[in-house]
């Protein structure tokens, strides 16, 4: 992980910030970048000494429903496959958290790999939000569906994405490759316009 003081937002040339009002009115859509979100790509069986081990290291298992997130008081795990899951932290937790893991796990069959510089985050809300991303995902976003606490990965405007639908309201944060990030990231302005668009602070 590079310095902190050298360390740039995927989207920092955009001077998001710049833009970022404190109040977004009736905006039906509001967008933000997840400025350096930690994120830790955890491998293992589901089996109950290996969800147990996780539980200690982070106070929260990680799930074994299919697309489902479980949330902790400082971190959430989102199932990606039988034996895989996305730890996300916030800024500057993944050390921590890391650490934790690597202990608790010890000489278990695992793997705990840092991949907090290969996604963006992308926070997309609002009562709009819904019909933005039906726009570039054939996923059904209805929230008898898809709602807070579910995860899936998908294609959004032909860029592979993790969708995390993070409330009700609806949020959502979108992980994506970092070099898909800007395309992605100028997508879901021109898809958000007609709906009244505001950026936030995250």
């Amino acid at each position: 992980m590079p310095d902190s003081y050298l360390r740039l937002g995927v989207l920092d040339h955009r001077h998001l910030e710049a833009r970022a009002v404190d109040d977004p009115g009736e905006a039906g859509v509001t967008l933000c970048e997840r400025r350096f979100m930690g994120k830790i790509n955890l491998r293992g069986e589901p089996v109950r000494p290996f969800r147990d081990a996780v539980k200690k290291a982070l106070g929260v298992a990680p799930p074994v429903k299919p697309n489902t997130v479980a949330a902790g008081e400082a971190c959430a795990i989102l199932w990606l496959g039988p034996n895989e899951w996305l730890v996300t932290t916030p800024p500057k937790a993944e050390e921590a958290a890391l650490a934790a893991l690597g202990e608790a796990l010890g000489k278990r069959h695992a793997a705990i790999t840092d991949v907090s510089e290969a996604r963006a985050v992308i926070g997309l809300a609002g009562p709009r939000a819904r019909d933005v991303l039906a726009k570039g995902c054939s996923l059904d976003f209805h929230p008898r569906a898809f709602k807070a606490g579910d995860c899936a990965q998908s294609a959004l405007a032909k860029a592979g994405v993790i969708l995390h639908q993070t409330d009700d309201a609806p949020a959502y944060d979108i992980h994506v490759d970092r070099s898909f990030a800007d395309y992605l990231w100028r997508w879901l302005e021109d898809a958000a316009a007609e709906y009244g668009l505001a950026i936030i602070r995250s």
